[in-house]
Parts: structure tokens; sequence; C-alpha cells
């Protein structure tokens, strides 16, 4: 399989390209055009996963399986808002944690579910849970997605901490722990416009993305007619 990535980084587009039966799961519609392959769409992970992940986790019920016909083909993905692409190969043993909305589409062998993220997650504005790709075949998967806005990978190594907020949290690695909180007093988190965060620590990478859509959603809701 083949890469291409265009108009990064606020209108990113990715084209794939299929070797004849070579397969990618897609999330339902990040396909943007296509030529030369097959579509079969199936529930994410079977019945209880794909209702897991759609009560859950944000995602949809269903993926789209994208495989490449006689002589291969192509097809080309994006994310519905405007932003950045980026891919990670999740190795045999080791998991990789998306943020609710940012799975975008994985090679055939990934495996993906949700994982709750605390209770806390349910006061940050966010999903409570994150999607959780890996395999299960003993092979690496690559695994793609999205972002609002560029992405920016922030390595942590041992004895660091890292703080982020929860709504610009794109994906980490498994090797890292997380505990969600505040910044500064109650007095800050009430007033001082931030809302919880995640502390990291460990050793790994997080990918973050450079805007966040419930800031921009509550930008824009003062502007929404409503009716009396």
């Amino acid at each position: 399989m083949e890469e291409q990535v265009e108009f990064q980084p606020a209108y990113a587009m990715l084209t794939l390209s299929l070797a004849a039966g070579e397969a990618v799961r897609v999330e339902p519609g990040a396909m943007v055009a296509q030529e030369n392959v097959t579509m079969e769409t199936k529930s994410s992970g079977g019945f209880f996963k794909g209702l897991k992940k759609m009560a859950f986790g944000g995602e949809s019920f269903f993926l789209n399986t994208f495989t490449g016909g006689a002589g291969g083909g192509w097809i080309s993905l994006a994310p519905s808002a405007p932003g950045d692409l980026a891919w990670f190969d999740v190795q045999p043993g080791r998991q990789l944690f998306i943020q609710s909305g940012s799975f975008m589409a994985s090679t055939s062998n990934v495996q993906t579910d949700t994982q709750f993220q605390g209770l806390k997650g349910a006061f940050s504005g966010e999903s409570m849970f994150f999607i959780r790709a890996y395999t299960e075949d003993g092979m690496p998967g690559r695994v793609y997605y999205n972002s609002y806005g560029a992405i920016k990978a922030i390595p942590v190594q041992q004895g660091q901490t890292v703080t982020v907020d929860t709504g610009h949290v794109v994906a980490f690695e498994d090797t890292l722990q997380y505990q969600i909180g505040k910044v500064g007093g109650m007095k800050s988190f009430m007033f001082g416009g931030e809302g919880l965060v995640m502390n990291f620590s460990g050793q790994g990478t997080i990918w973050i993305q450079t805007r966040n859509l419930s800031g921009l959603a509550s930008i824009l809701i003062p502007f929404i007619p409503t009716s009396n």
C-alpha cells in the first residue's frame, strides 16, 4: 500500500494505492473518490463491539472495507472537519489510543474497540471513551487518524509530565500513563477559561491538534438563531 497526502495541514486528503486484493477499512463518510475498488460494509469488530463503539466511542457502527480490484486501484480519503491527518504503525502486542472522532481508516488487520477514560472524562466536555487500536495476527497494522487543525507530535521521556487540554488530544501510545485533572485551583478552573487536562507520564508520544472543535462550537452557539 502506498500513501500520498495532499493539501496539508488545513485540508489534508489521503490517497491510498491498493494492489489487487489489498484492503483498507474506512470510517463511513471519509471516501472522497476512488477507482477500481470494491466496497463491503460490515459492523466494526462484530455486532457488540460495533454497538459499543457507536454508543460510547462516538464512532460509526459500520466500517467500509475497500479492496483493490484486478490490476489494483486507489481511494482518496478526507476527514469531515478541516485539518490534518497522519498514520501510526501499531506493533504486535501494542496499542494506540485515539480520541473519539479522530479514527479515519486502518489496514484490514487492525482491530478497534473502546477504552473508558474515567469518570472525570464526563466533565471534560469531550467523550469519556477513547478508541483502542491493536492487532491480533502477530503482524503490525497501520492506523490513519485525523485532527481539527494541524497535528504535532510531543515525545514524553521518563521523569517528565506533559499536560494537554482534553480537547486537543488526538492520540497517544499505550506506553504512557495519564491522569485527568485541572489546571490550578478551583477558582482557575471555574473562571480561568480552561477545562480539564490530561497529565501524561511514562515514555512515548502524544499527538495533539492545534484547534478544538468544542471551542469552535462554543463560539458559534450565540450566533445560532433560536425559535421562540
